[in-house]
């Protein structure tokens, strides 16, 4: 449920490892009833003390990402609690009941936590809307976009800094809830400005975050298929990201030029501006990015550390946010210059005498063919970690491990989820399954080489 933001449907629906539901669901299930039926109240104990239990127990050791007793999973349990010992005490004065209805138990205190939760929640969206209220001086930034949000937020923090008293929002939360709580929690009622990510698994999310937030500036970041299981089709996704646009306090907003978001902002065309604009010279290698960008009638030379040619757009942007609030062009090159890759997005590593790209969050077909393309521009071996592309089609991943066959030596393909589709499609490289990553430390330790290149690309948890 953690993982899944406590959604049973996206539980049910979603989870990949469809084995699960009948391991830790259904057959736990079925035997309880089964045993009740039958009246063999000693063989489900025997079933829970020396099956369930040691398999949930190792299930746990071997997670990367291990579960974390929150305290919504506390009142959870303190729920269960409550509503055993009610029952206790109804079998005591009226006799033993059917145990069947201990299923109904169970429903019972998920309808008790979803409410209490619920109003848990409208608590905090109401706490935080009233405190963005009293900060008078406070600009609002809200980023959504299918690519690159959590890179522009940090190149945004990068440039702005020294501009206002900025605070953004923690890591990548993106959801109201987790939004109102760093709002409450993080946000100093003395900063300037506030940039914070909208992110979405269905219609209406961005419009109830752009309700909390009320933001004065927008920016849509480009859309792709990321997240097409959840909107269906494409324009669910372009409809979804656009109610950005729709904060009354909107004062700009920067839109990725390629989006066709144009039927969503007919009567806010004034306050649109599109980027990245006109950029030429762009070139991305693995020692850094260079690019010209065309800025107050001249062409603008920019370099930066920054690994990725998709990052030629996410730090044009910044440089004309930037310029939008009077930052000069030669302090914008130096602050470009400046800039810090942000962590586990095509961040450059040397660890023992390996040259390592973390680009552990880096989910998207897009951004992984960029660091497979600059994994090509290294002389040496090539080693790349990846379980391929969740929450996306085979012909994505397909064209990705093609992309993969024709550049890396070995391929080493955690997870389940993607296995046939580069089974099928890595012919050249010498090709390692994991069904989990508990065994990737040794197998790197065995197979690597000084001086190979390894890339971390999309480095999903074991639950995948």
């Amino acid at each position: 449920m953690q993982w899944y933001h406590y959604s049973y449907m996206r539980v049910i629906t979603k989870h990949h490892k469809r084995r699960w539901h009948f391991y830790h669901a259904i057959l736990p299930t079925a035997v309880f009833i089964t045993t009740q039926i039958m009246h063999w109240d000693l063989a489900f104990i025997l079933f829970v003390g020396f099956v369930q239990i040691p398999s949930l127990l190792s299930w746990n050791v071997h997670l990367d990402k291990r579960l974390v007793f929150t305290p919504r999973v506390v009142r959870f349990f303190t729920f269960l609690l409550l509503f055993l010992l009610t029952d206790a005490i109804l079998v005591h004065v009226y006799g033993k009941v059917c145990s069947l209805l201990y299923l109904l138990l169970v429903i019972l205190v998920h309808i008790a936590c979803k409410a209490y939760e619920t109003l848990i929640a409208s608590g905090y969206v109401s706490l935080a809307k009233e405190k963005l209220k009293r900060m008078k001086n406070l600009q609002i930034i809200a980023i959504t976009g299918s690519f690159g949000k959590t890179s522009v937020k940090n190149y945004l923090y990068q440039i702005l800094q020294g501009k206002f008293t900025i605070y953004s929002s923690l890591n990548s939360v993106n959801t109201l809830l987790g939004l109102s709580q760093d709002i409450n929690q993080n946000l100093d009622e003395t900063s300037t400005l506030y940039i914070a990510e909208a992110g979405a698994r269905q219609k209406g999310d961005i419009k109830a975050i752009g309700s909390l937030l009320e933001h004065h500036y927008a920016i849509i970041t480009e859309i792709g298929n990321q997240h097409i299981e959840y909107f269906k089709d494409i324009d669910s996704i372009y409809e979804t990201k656009a109610e950005l646009l729709q904060s009354p306090r909107l004062i700009q907003a920067f839109c990725y030029d390629k989006n066709p978001l144009e039927p969503f902002y007919t009567e806010l065309t004034d306050k649109i501006k599109l980027y990245p604009g006109q950029i030429r010279h762009a070139n991305a290698t693995l020692e850094g990015t260079s690019f010209e960008l065309f800025l107050d009638n001249q062409w603008v030379a920019f370099e930066t550390k920054i690994l990725g040619a998709f990052n030629v757009d996410n730090i044009a942007l910044a440089v004309l946010m930037g310029h939008y609030f009077d930052i000069s062009i030669p302090q914008l090159q130096r602050l470009v210059a400046k800039l810090n890759p942000v962590p586990h997005r095509l961040h450059p590593l040397h660890i023992n005498d390996k040259f390592i790209i973390d680009d552990g969050f880096n989910g998207n077909l897009k951004g992984m063919l960029e660091s497979v393309r600059l994994a090509s521009l290294y002389m040496g071996r090539r080693i790349i970690v990846t379980p391929g592309l969740v929450e996306s089609d085979v012909e994505s991943n397909t064209t990705l491990a093609k992309a993969i066959d024709s550049v890396f030596d070995i391929a080493i393909i955690t997870g389940e989820l993607n296995v046939s589709v580069f089974a099928q499609n890595l012919q050249r490289p010498q090709r390692v399954f994991l069904k989990d990553k508990g065994q990737l430390e040794q197998i790197l330790q065995t197979i690597t080489l000084a001086k190979d290149l390894i890339l971390f690309a999309n480095d999903a948890p074991n639950y995948i």
